[in-house]
């Protein structure tokens, strides 16, 4: 009973999307209908802004710590369950729950934010080297969804070869490679469409370049100053039109009365 507990408690935390609350709030739409359409820190900072970004990606990672937290605390009064299983029963369902939300209509983001909290709160020094390594990757390529694949792949490597590895709570290591490979296929399979566009060479890479800024509007005295030049060269233009056709008869009456002249002459 305190594993289905432990699960359900954490997919409904991993189904609150910070993403779309913070963009409704800050910016006035769901993020999931802009850019990319993942429920992400990522593409929030694309479509809405650093502020935004920073703060989904908090309160995401704070998702994997509090879920995982819950189980621990339900495995001090569970005695007759493992406390290790109840901690990776609930780190794979808040990332499940971040995938599919359920008060989200089950769209959501791809969990590498929430993975890494779990990881952090589990043992902090393969969080810390997961976390490291993605970076690096970002900082090299500009994507994202590579470094996010690299840390996945990496997480069951380092709980393989890793000796002595602290983890919050014990168990024994063929449990904790299973999770790791669970969680990594899990983030894997949520980045399925990046990895096409990666080895076809059009993946969306991010930007350190700083926008141009845009022309500031002009003020109402210059739009006004603008408007009434405008009128008069209008008025220019239709007065130069009329004089011509003028010009053109007066002509056309001193050739005539010049050739009358000539004719009575003779």
């Amino acid at each position: 009973m305190a594993y289905i507990i432990s699960a359900i408690i954490a997919y409904l935390v991993g189904s609150i999307s910070s993403s779309v609350i913070i963009s409704k709030k800050m910016a006035g739409f769901d993020v999931r209908e802009k850019g990319s359409g993942n429920a992400g820190s990522t593409n929030v900072l694309r479509t809405v802004g650093k502020k935004a970004a920073l703060l989904t990606l908090i309160c995401d990672i704070l998702k994997g710590v509090v879920a995982v937290l819950v189980a621990f605390i339900i495995g001090l009064f569970a005695k007759e369950c493992s406390k290790a299983v109840l901690v990776q029963l609930a780190a794979i369902f808040v990332v499940i729950g971040h995938t599919f939300p359920i008060f989200f209509k089950f769209k959501g983001g791809k969990g590498v934010a929430t993975s890494l909290g779990v990881l952090l709160i589990l043992n902090w020094r393969i969080g810390l080297i997961c976390l490291v390594f993605a970076l690096l990757i970002m900082a090299l390529t500009r994507m994202v969804s590579l470094g996010s694949i690299g840390a996945a792949v990496l997480f069951p490597v380092l709980v393989i070869f890793m000796q002595n590895a602290n983890y919050l709570v014990k168990g024994s290591k063929i449990s904790y490679i299973v999770f790791g490979l669970c969680l990594a296929a899990i983030v894997i399979f949520n980045h399925r469409s990046n990895l096409v566009r990666i080895i076809n060479g059009n993946e969306n890479k991010l930007s350190f370049k700083k926008k141009d800024k845009a022309p500031e509007p002009k003020t109402e005295p210059e739009q006004e100053e603008k408007t009434v030049k405008d009128e008069i060269d209008e008025i220019k233009e239709e007065v130069e039109l009329h004089e011509q056709p003028e010009i053109d008869i007066t002509e056309d009456k001193k050739k005539k009365s010049e050739k009358s002249n000539t004719k009575s002459d003779k």
